[in-house]
């Protein structure tokens, strides 16, 4: 427990003293809310509205969930079919870059046009999209990148491709794949809360912060932001408790 309390204390530490800080100006120089709202406020309008927050944070968390597991699994699929055909690796790797360029604030206005736009999957296929290639690529480059010698090992036992898989290459790109995760899970929260700004349902994080902005409520604006903070937060823990559940020896081998 001692471990733990010395882990956590110091960014707890950090984040109080930069509150206080943030406070103190916001005080001092009298700052006005519609520039920079004192954490005293959003915190009031955050505890305030919680219920909101909390139904806004749910919505938008759905679509993020949807995103990342959609976005998931293209992305394992292509890494398999890349590990096992070059020619699919030369192919695939480069316009996965190109899609991931693509800014979401462009591709979001067209998929509204292609779909309702009261429906969520636009918002869906943008957070598949940004989701899917730190997977590919992360998990391709595990596949790949096994132990010479573990391979030569194998071969000699006259092994086949698939033995290889299993015993072999997918082992060793769990490390890969949950580091992945750790990057697209936030990741997911962000393209599914920046796809809301552009029309459709009024209940997520997105469309509540640019409402609150535009009626001038910018303590209620920064209480969304905060509740978006949380809930890229809480997925990031998810997919660390993941991980130390399902392979506990990618924390020892980071340690030692």
């Amino acid at each position: 427990m001692s471990g733990r309390l010395r882990a956590v204390w110091p960014p707890v530490l950090i984040a109080l003293i930069f509150l206080s800080a943030w406070q103190l100006l916001v005080v001092v120089q009298d700052i006005k809310p519609f520039l920079l709202p004192s954490p005293s406020l959003i915190l009031g309008n955050f505890f305030g509205d919680f219920t909101l927050m909390f139904n806004a944070a749910i919505y938008t968390g759905t679509t993020a969930i949807l995103g990342l597991m959609f976005g998931t699994a293209v992305g394992l699929v292509l890494a398999l079919a890349a590990q096992r055909f070059g020619v699919v690796n030369k192919l695939i790797t480069p316009l996965a870059a190109g899609l991931a360029a693509v800014p979401i604030i462009a591709l979001t206005p067209i998929l509204n046009n292609m779909f309702n736009i009261t429906s969520r999957t636009p918002k869906v296929i943008i957070t598949m999209i940004i989701v899917f290639f730190p997977v590919f690529v992360n998990v391709t480059r595990g596949l790949i990148q096994v132990q010479p010698v573990q391979l030569e090992l194998m071969r000699s036992m006259n092994a086949r491709p698939r033995t290889v898989l299993r015993q072999l290459r997918i082992p060793n790109a769990i490390p890969f794949f949950f580091t992945a995760l750790k990057i697209a899970a936030p990741l997911s929260v962000i393209a599914a809360l920046v796809s809301e700004y552009f029309g459709g349902p009024q209940q997520g994080l997105g469309s509540r912060i640019a409402s609150s902005a535009a009626n001038t409520a910018y303590g209620r604006a920064w209480a969304y932001v905060v509740a978006s903070i949380i809930t890229g937060l809480i997925f990031y823990l998810i997919v660390l408790a993941v991980e130390r559940w399902a392979a506990p020896w990618t924390g020892r081998a980071r340690s030692a």
